[in-house]
């Protein structure tokens, strides 16, 4: 089983032209109003790949709390660790480019209020993953990995200082360049291993990802796609690598596959509507043989 700590948000989005820059006003090609929160996707796209997941996170007491919920419910996971806090469910305004690049800007609301009760617990506990992120306060973060008895995954995102027992606790660092840069303070693989994590994984858009652990430095390079939305990309990598490492895949193996997932994510609008079934990513595995 895979446990996902994290957030859940309802995605706000909107296609233009091109980025605004500051101060100026755009008219939208076309809007959307999706699910989201990295917690939220990165279990969406685990259970849509045929894992039994389970997620552990806030929504607010408004009527999004309930549909945020639902959402979740819908997509076969188990919700019985997903408090309702007071207060407004977490809200992220997307805007998106013609080249599939994005802006973003996140309203934590609820998430802001994730902490570990004793259902929760059980739920990391009983866990063989637990994958979190940090779209949540970084105190639960530390609780999630020091009750794990599972292989813990921390996707560093938003990125952030880390603190020495949270990479102490870490079985696997999922960031991409930028937050590789944060994290470490250099791209080079010694900065990836000097963070004292036994593997670390980072995520480089079109060109693929890197792996580094003590031993290896491994590239694995992205299949080819008509990119139209980058946003979700990198949850669908990290729920397909939970999934693939769940089932007994190494990490570089596991890294391939979530490679696979992650480019087919790019390939429509909104973070969950484009991630694969388990049927659609073999099918594509199969056809890159």
């Amino acid at each position: 089983m895979i446990t996902v700590v994290g957030s859940v948000n309802l995605d706000l989005v909107a296609v233009v032209d091109h980025l605004p820059q500051a101060g100026e006003t755009i008219v939208a090609v076309s809007h959307q109003r999706n699910h989201g929160g990295k917690g939220a996707n990165q279990a969406a796209a685990a259970a849509r790949l045929g894992s039994v997941v389970a997620f552990v996170g806030c929504v607010g007491s408004d009527p999004l709390g309930n549909e945020l919920t639902l959402g979740l419910a819908r997509e076969g996971i188990d919700v019985s660790g997903l408090r309702t806090c007071s207060g407004v469910s977490g809200m992220a305004m997307i805007t998106i480019d013609r080249n599939g690049e994005n802006a973003i800007v996140v309203g934590s609301g609820a998430n802001s209020e994730v902490a570990l009760d004793h259902s929760a617990t059980d739920l990391i506990v009983g866990a063989s993953i637990v994958l979190t992120q940090l779209e949540i306060p970084m105190s639960t973060v530390l609780d999630t990995v020091r009750v794990a008895t599972g292989t813990t995954i921390v996707n560093a995102a938003p990125a952030t200082d880390l603190p020495t027992e949270l990479l102490a606790a870490t079985d696997v660092l999922i960031v991409n360049e930028v937050e590789l840069v944060s994290v470490a303070g250099s791209s080079n693989p010694q900065a990836a291993r000097d963070l004292g994590v036994a593997t670390v994984v980072t995520t480089l858009g079109e060109r693929g990802a890197q792996v580094v652990t003590a031993g290896d430095v491994v590239y694995v390079p992205a299949p080819e796609v008509l990119v139209q939305d980058t946003t979700g990309a990198g949850d669908t990598f990290c729920g397909a690598f939970a999934v693939a490492l769940d089932e007994g895949n190494d990490v570089f193996d596991a890294t391939a596959r979530a490679v696979v997932a992650g480019s087919m994510a790019t390939t429509r609008i909104g973070a969950r509507e484009a991630m694969p079934t388990r049927n659609q990513l073999e099918d594509k595995i199969a056809r890159l043989r």
